[in-house]
């Protein structure tokens, strides 16, 4: 990813701020980042882990896309 594809408005969110978008528990974020699944993270210094909260939404949009049932019958 280069420069011009970052949204420089973009929050970095903590597994805190994580679950409290997406009811997620903080635990299972750090999980996810710690086995390589979930949405992208990457720390911000040696300890701090953050997520783009676009990539969040994004991730989420996703995951309706993908598992989504029901419609018009």
């Amino acid at each position: 990813m280069n420069t011009t594809d970052m949204n420089t408005a973009d929050r970095f969110l903590r597994a805190k701020e994580c679950e409290a978008l997406t009811g997620i528990p903080e635990g299972t974020w750090r999980y996810w980042a710690h086995i390589g699944r979930g949405p992208i993270s990457f720390k911000m210094g040696p300890r701090r882990r953050v997520w783009r909260e676009s990539t969040i939404l994004a991730w989420i949009a996703e995951q309706e896309h993908a598992t989504a049932t029901g419609g018009a019958a």
